[in-house]
């Protein structure tokens, strides 16, 4: 039963992030057109303020299972219920501190936001900012009853419920919008379904696990013991907080809403794009522990680290460079009009971090390793480096500005600066992994000549030939890939599936 529900439960997480991005897609241009740019900036910015007071929880989320499978090995039933109800407990004194913050952000919400609101747009925002804060504080218990499912391993209800969610999104929402409610209505939805949500999820947990909770039995010894294994997790979280919604809150505070809705498409874009990294490399996580428990043998880490990051990198490059040039046509069809800064704002984003995002096997390795404590102090400090750089560029270049803050913090402390400890501390061959990449390098060259050919003499005006562009790239990149770049194991990849289809339409 429990490998059913893992293979089930990892094929409906790929399908529900299939449906986010797709949805993302598909359903953002019509909502761009609905709210217009100064409303979508509207919402942009004050979901970035609110999305600070998620590291409230101060990483907690991820101390559940650590600590229940070893309370469930040592202890009675009792003191397992005794511990849900402390765990449940700390996320509803979360949720009721999150109330509070709201209440207070709301009061004083004109010196959140300063001059970047206009006097017309200041009553919307605050209810916009009272919605998002309550169900931000849903969301607290919310994800405490899901760790209870996870330690079940219940995954085909806790993965079903989130494909659920990203397929009602869109079609509740659109109704609303073209009714004319606004960006109310997109953040009345979101609450309507995570109500649903939650109560779906208590449901299962009382009728069909059965799960014990009780109110008492609070053990400080234990809730001292977690907070020092969330610390760093919390630095981290808070970190990330900053370097992926500082800039829209100071442009929101220095430029007003209409660049942050410039600067929002780039953001979500960019969202996509780390997405899709993290389907490949979550699959590896297992392997990675049972390396590090068996030998922390460097060289196998190493290996498997190239192996995975060679074929992020091709799906990552296959996107980031597909972008560089036909981009701003996407830009143009997708987006619409007045949102031309959103290309250079991308490529700003995705660019950089397209070298930590091949390398995500790396963060998994310095957890077995219990050497991830590191990386939270240096995302700290780029978060800090970040808002430095990030004031004056704004002030020069606007929503560009932010983007390349942003861009610049990463090569200097994601791109230069971890792989440096990569190599020297946690004992990975980053020289043998760079080797392996810049083997890819001649099938980049072929590539950018050949479409730089193609973007001078092809038309990129209009849908048809936006079309017909792209699906030239895509043959240019897998032909020049499979020619040039490519090793052996990596066109196995391809191969397997392709022969499966081959058999079965060949039968």
């Amino acid at each position: 039963m429990q490998i059913n529900q893992k293979k089930a439960g990892v094929l409906l997480s790929y399908l529900a992030q299939v449906i986010h991005i797709l949805s993302g897609i598909l359903y953002t241009p019509i909502m761009l057109r609905l709210l217009g740019q100064s409303e979508y900036g509207l919402y942009q910015l004050v979901a970035s303020v609110v999305s600070y007071l998620n590291v409230l929880s101060l990483g907690f989320g991820s101390s559940y299972m650590r600590f229940y499978s070893r309370i469930k090995k040592h202890e009675d039933e009792e003191k397992v219920a005794e511990f849900n109800g402390m765990y449940l407990t700390i996320f509803l004194i979360i949720a009721a501190v999150c109330l509070l913050c709201g209440v207070v952000l709301v009061g004083n919400i004109e010196l959140v936001f300063g001059d970047g609101l206009t006097a017309a747009e200041y009553p919307k925002a605050r209810i916009l900012l009272a919605l998002m804060v309550f169900n931000l504080a849903l969301t607290f218990p919310g994800g405490a009853i899901d760790s209870f499912i996870t330690a079940h391993e219940r995954f085909i209800f806790q993965r079903a419920i989130r494909v659920l969610q990203y397929l009602f999104n869109p079609f509740l929402t659109l109704p609303l919008l073209l009714l004319g409610y606004g960006s109310i209505a997109m953040v009345l939805v979101t609450t309507f379904l995570t109500i649903a949500k939650i109560g779906s999820s208590i449901w299962f947990c009382r009728e069909r696990l059965k799960i014990k909770i009780r109110f008492r039995g609070f053990r400080l010894s234990l809730l001292k013991e977690m907070w020092i294994f969330t610390f760093f997790i919390c630095i981290n979280m808070i970190a990330d907080q900053i370097n992926w919604n500082v800039d829209k809150v100071l442009l929101g505070r220095f430029s007003g809403t209409v660049a942050v809705a410039i600067y929002g498409i780039g953001s979500q874009l960019n969202t996509m794009y780390m997405q899709l990294s993290t389907i490949i490399s979550n699959v590896f996580i297992p392997q990675v522990n049972r390396i590090v428990a068996d030998s922390n043998d460097n060289q196998l880490l190493t290996e498997l680290l190239t192996k995975v990051g060679r074929v992020q990198f091709l799906l990552l490059s296959l996107i980031s460079c597909g972008f560089v040039f036909l981009g701003r046509t996407f830009i143009s069809l997708w987006a619409g009009e007045g949102y031309d800064q959103s290309y250079v704002i991308t490529l700003l984003l995705i660019l950089p971090a397209t070298i930590p995002l091949a390398q995500n096997v790396t963060l998994e390795i310095m957890r077995a390793k219990n050497m991830h404590k590191v990386r939270s102090i240096m995302y700290f400090a780029m978060a800090i480096v970040n808002v430095l750089i990030s004031i004056p560029c704004i002030w020069s270049w606007g929503a560009e500005g932010a983007a390349l803050g942003t861009a610049v913090t990463l090569i200097l402390g994601d791109c230069i600066g971890m792989n440096i400890y990569y190599h020297k501390r946690v004992g990975l061959n980053m020289l043998y992994y760079w080797k392996q990449i810049l083997q890819l390098c001649p099938a980049f060259l072929v590539i950018i000549v050949l479409e730089l050919g193609i973007t001078h003499y092809l038309s990129m005006d209009g849908l048809l030939m936006f079309l017909v562009h792209g699906i030239l790239y895509m043959l240019i990149f897998g032909i020049c890939m499979w020619l040039f770049g490519m090793n052996q194991t990596e066109k196995d990849l391809i191969r397997g599936p392709l022969q499966k289809l081959a058999n079965i339409f060949g039968r």
